[in-house]
């Protein structure tokens, strides 16, 4: 071979060498991990608190006496199917490769205090401490880092969403709720004005005046699921004037439109609680006489 040739097997050996090293060096490696390979593992039915601190906010939900409670920063009780959605996703959070061991580079996959930081408990005890991530750039998988270790890794699926969440967001919304077919009867009043819904042998109706049907339904349908937008926690200097007052089955509902913008207050006489309603929302309660009344179906 002539001394060129020579001169460029060495020089394609030196690349192959320092392109190996580069590969090795913490941060730039990807190691493939067991597609069984989870960030974290619990027992979701032993797990009694969950500390969770994000750019949204911080909370602390507890399982008192069999019930979920937001404990921090109010206390409120917790929604059962939220505190089910992250307990279940934080299970599933499979490995598909080590992208970085570079503690420096976490602030770019926001795996520390620019991401969603979480402590699970079971029987009182510390069980796992984790970080949460941005997404990858194909929004398909998360990056997170168990606490303690440098390790960053890409995990399948999205996890922020069920995590970093606002304070109101991990409570209960339920303002009334109940079976639909259990409601028989509903009277609004709207200052000296009253309406009394009735059902009689499946048929409804507006005093004595046959109702139609589909209206009431639509009605019966946003009163049995009805859910806040909102949590008023401040006390208000200055209720406005009551708008609509619901009753049914024992339970009272006061409707009360606030000074600015097209909101709603709400109080039911179950809690103390004070709710906010969308004008949207209130006006599917918000019904006289004439929007029930029309030929029976």
């Amino acid at each position: 071979m002539t001394r060129n040739t020579w001169i460029l097997i060495g020089v394609l050996a030196a690349l192959m060498v320092a392109a190996y090293f580069v590969m090795q060096r913490p941060g730039e490696s990807s190691t493939p991990e067991s597609s069984r390979a989870v960030l974290v593992d619990y027992d979701s039915a032993a797990v009694d608190r969950i500390e969770v601190r994000s750019p949204n906010g911080q909370a602390v939900i507890e399982r008192k006496g069999g019930v979920w409670m937001v404990t921090a920063p109010v206390r409120y009780r917790a929604d059962d199917a939220t505190v089910a959605s992250a307990l279940s996703s934080g299970k599933r959070m499979e490995l598909k490769g080590l992208v970085s061991s570079n503690p420096e580079k976490r602030h770019v996959f926001q795996v520390d205090s620019t991401g969603t930081m979480v402590r699970m408990f079971e029987h009182g005890a510390e069980r796992t401490v984790f970080w949460i991530g941005k997404p990858s750039p194909s929004y398909t998988e998360t990056y997170v880092r168990r606490e303690g270790s440098n390790d960053v890794y890409l995990a399948s699926g999205l996890f922020s969403s069920s995590f970093s969440r606002r304070t109101d967001e991990w409570r209960d919304k339920t303002i009334f709720r109940t079976d639909q077919d259990a409601i028989a009867g509903v009277t609004l009043r709207f200052g000296d004005t009253t309406v009394v819904l009735t059902r009689q042998d499946s048929i409804w109706k507006v005093g004595e005046e046959a109702a139609k049907t589909e209206n009431v339904k639509s009605f019966i349908g946003a009163l049995a699921n009805l859910e806040a937008e909102g949590f008023v926690d401040t006390a208000v200097a200055e209720m406005p004037a009551l708008t609509l007052q619901i009753e049914l089955g024992g339970t009272q509902l006061r409707l009360y439109k606030m000074k600015d913008g097209d909101r709603f207050y709400v109080q039911s006489s179950a809690t103390p609680q004070l709710f906010e309603l969308s004008g949207w929302r209130a006006s599917q309660l918000i019904k006289r006489k004439k929007d029930f009344l029309g030929a029976a179906s």
